[in-house]
């Protein structure tokens, strides 16, 4: 038997209104129990015996960001080769088998990571995990050039439908390629580009699963009704014959810097101008990322939100407009996006934005709308808590962010001290800098453009 590493500790988290923050708040607790396999595997463990329910979640710690200039788009299509069978699980062998114990599985794929997960019946947890452990062990030798090639065009048309052919579907990876210099990790979508999928070899992709898809780039959740030391000595048992792979250092890269505004124009088949401004910002888990966050909420988080309420309902410019921080591994981008309606050009959106945003710097926001933004907050982490499936995600996630499962705690209280202060600070700071804004228009009419304008940092 594989011998584990014992160390356990709890996870605690106080959930109150932002009004009520000094007395007797509620407590929520979420026992953790992280370990080690031997070939370098974490296993986290959280036990919730409240339903009789499962859910395992993996984590390889790779995504878009990873790849190189020239190979992009290995990440996701992995998210689709990982489910065309394995060395002991042939196609379509691991959906067949879930389906008939009742569960469920799917993956996902962002810049920083790479996720697959299952959730069902508890007595459906070995097979889980053993269906995970053939894939992480199983998959190669199975992997074949037919399998790839299908997969591959599975990826192109999924591009053609998300991006190419999607309205405003370019205006994505145009932004990126703007805010980020090239050969930067973030320049690039995580779809990848078309000419790199064409172009990787099933060498290539053969190349890219040895070196980050392996236990030790890899963390592992199970939450739900279960018991640790029946985890861990799955855990042991179906992934500890898989090798260890080698020490891959991750990406690295500086924050994007913008020396002056940058605009573009895209001409596309869509009835509404749609406006785009994208500022760099900060990564995920920086000092500024909560404040960014709400500063989010109170532009567009709820139908009172200062752009919501002043673009949308009072002068009618846009059929709606959102507002978001994007802190990842290693930089952050904040983006406000708005849609004219029909028939209204960019200019108008801008004659109202700009002020709007004016206003909440040189003002802030009132006590009551920085109360509501951090009650929503509260809220939204209390949602991810009532789940198994989405209580695993959140576990995974923190721990692979910063190293410690029990991060609820801790990003709740990171919200709590934001100030009305801080809010004014990070708009000066990072909305009054220079920006990418992009105007994607109806063809034939660029006349609907916005107005470029430029900012000296």
């Amino acid at each position: 038997m594989i011998p584990f590493r014992a160390c356990g500790w709890g996870l605690a988290l106080v959930f109150a209104t932002a009004a009520s923050l000094a007395a007797q708040a509620p407590s929520l607790t979420a026992p953790v129990t992280v370990d080690t396999v031997a070939n370098g595997l974490t296993v986290i463990v959280h036990e919730d015996q409240s339903v009789p329910v499962a859910a395992v979640n993996i984590w390889y710690h790779v995504g878009s960001g990873d790849e190189k200039a020239g190979r992009t788009g290995f990440a996701h299509l992995f998210e689709h080769l990982m489910f065309m069978g394995s060395e002991y699980a042939e196609y379509p062998t691991f959906d067949r088998m879930l389906e008939a114990a009742g569960a469920n599985n799917n993956g996902s794929t962002t810049e920083d990571r790479t996720n697959y997960y299952e959730w069902g019946p508890s007595n459906a947890l070995a097979l889980m995990l053993w269906l995970e452990a053939d894939r992480m062990g199983g998959l190669l030798p199975v992997m074949t050039g037919g399998k790839v090639d299908l997969r591959r065009d599975v990826v192109k048309n999924e591009r053609r439908q998300s991006s190419e052919n999607q309205p405003y579907g370019l205006a994505t990876e145009t932004i990126l390629a703007l805010l980020y210099p090239a050969g930067h990790p973030y320049s690039w979508p995580v779809i990848g580009s078309m000419t790199d999928l064409s172009a990787a070899s099933l060498g290539d992709v053969q190349d890219f699963f040895r070196s980050h898809y392996v236990p030790n780039n890899a963390t592992l959740v199970v939450a739900g009704a279960v018991k640790t030391s029946e985890v861990l000595r799955l855990a042991g048992e179906y992934f500890g014959h898989i090798p260890r792979g080698p020490a891959l250092p991750r990406a690295t890269a500086e924050a994007a810097r913008l020396a002056r505004d940058t605009s573009g124009v895209l001409e596309e088949r869509v009835q509404a101008a749609r406006l785009y401004y994208v500022w760099p910002t900060v990564k995920d888990q920086a000092d500024d990322a909560a404040a960014l966050n709400l500063l989010a909420y109170l532009l567009s988080g709820e139908k009172n939100s200062r752009l919501t309420q002043a673009m949308a309902y009072e002068d009618q410019s846009a059929s709606g407009v959102f507002a978001f921080q994007d802190g990842k591994r290693l930089a952050g981008d904040f983006w406000i996006v708005a849609t004219a309606r029909p028939g209204k050009g960019l200019p108008e959106l801008q004659g109202t934005l700009a002020p709007e945003l004016n206003r909440l710097t040189n003002d802030g926001p009132t006590a009551r709308e920085l109360d509501q933004a951090k009650n929503s907050t509260e809220a939204n982490l209390f949602r991810q808590l009532e789940t198994v499936n989405e209580k695993a995600d959140q576990l995974n996630s923190y721990f692979v962010r910063t190293g410690t499962a029990d991060g609820f705690a801790a990003e709740l209280s990171r919200y709590r001290a934001v100030t009305a202060a801080d809010i004014q600070r990070v708009a000066k700071r990072y909305l009054q800098a220079p920006r990418v804004m992009l105007s994607v228009v109806p063809q034939g009419h660029p006349e609907l453009a916005a107005t470029p304008t430029q900012v000296t940092p």
